[in-house]
């Protein structure tokens, strides 16, 4: 038999050995190492995270084989492990895998809590000084990035129990303090203090009396709008403006154009009513 042929079937041989050695050596980390303690524990969070705040999620079986937010997050693992051992390029391959697969982009060097969710998961990305917080979650179309070709820090910070809505744009090094919610849509490019929700383009916060948000019960059909607040405000002071001149209008004999109703001043409220000196609010 001639050694080429001996080298090949040699070869051949080697794959399977070779496969199982590295099992074997990856179960051993896993089971008995400190590390791969570590690692059994961050999974079994995540998994949790999952339950926690997913109401279709069911076994652990079924979360570990369909949930693509769960695979990006333990391939940016294996990713970030490799970029902080300075295997840049393998960092990277590893992560342009996971995006194939997943969906979903988070470079290799971000900063990534424990308890992240990320639900759906379709058209994530998350920038190269991106940090996450713990227990955080996030919805499809998110984008956490940066605003130009600035060096240094310059993607968001986000804190712990953050729930950023689908569609949302955090952008530049700005720094989202704890419990804030991220209203589906918003463009945020200004810091974000902490218990509060911002919705809008660009994302404007509303307190909530500093209280804590907390996570993940995020209600898309209350959310505050300050925009339609203003309008309101703008709407009841026209109304009382245009009743004032009709007033005027019937005192010197001419007929009213404007029969405002007080509905309409009732519609829109009268939180946003001025002061006047004397401390009538126009009524």
């Amino acid at each position: 038999m001639s050694s080429r042929v001996k080298e090949a079937r040699g070869g051949r041989g080697s794959g399977p050995l070779g496969m199982f050695a590295l099992l074997g050596g990856a179960y051993v980390m896993v089971r008995y190492t400190e590390t791969g303690r570590q690692l059994r524990k961050m999974m079994r969070r995540d998994l949790q995270a999952i339950k926690e705040r997913d109401p279709a999620a069911q076994t652990d079986l079924e979360i570990i084989a369909c949930y693509p937010g769960l695979h990006a997050i333990w391939i940016h693992r294996l990713a970030n492990g490799l970029w902080r051992r300075n295997m840049r390029l393998p960092a990277q391959l590893v992560a342009q895998t996971g995006r194939f697969i997943t969906g979903i982009e988070i470079h290799p060097a971000a900063v990534i809590g424990e308890g992240l969710f990320i639900d759906h998961g379709a058209g994530v990305v998350i920038g190269e000084t991106a940090e996450i917080g713990e227990n955080v979650t996030m919805y499809q179309g998110v984008t956490l990035g940066g605003t130009g070709k600035e060096g240094g820090k310059r993607h968001p910070t986000v804190g712990d129990n953050v729930v950023i809505g689908a569609g949302s744009l955090l952008l530049g090094s700005i720094t989202l303090g704890d419990n804030v919610k991220v209203g589906a849509g918003s463009v945020v490019v200004n810091n974000v203090p902490a218990n509060s929700t911002v919705v809008g383009n660009p994302g404007r916060p509303v307190i909530s009396d500093g209280a804590r948000v907390g996570i993940p019960d995020i209600d898309y059909t209350h959310l505050p709008d300050p925009v339609a607040e203003a309008m309101k405000c703008l709407v009841r002071r026209v109304v009382q403006l245009e009743n004032e001149l009709d007033e005027v209008r019937s005192a010197t004999g001419v007929e009213p154009k404007h029969p405002w109703s007080e509905a309409i001043l009732l519609e829109v409220g009268d939180a946003c009513d001025p002061p006047r000196p004397d401390g009538d609010r126009g009524e």
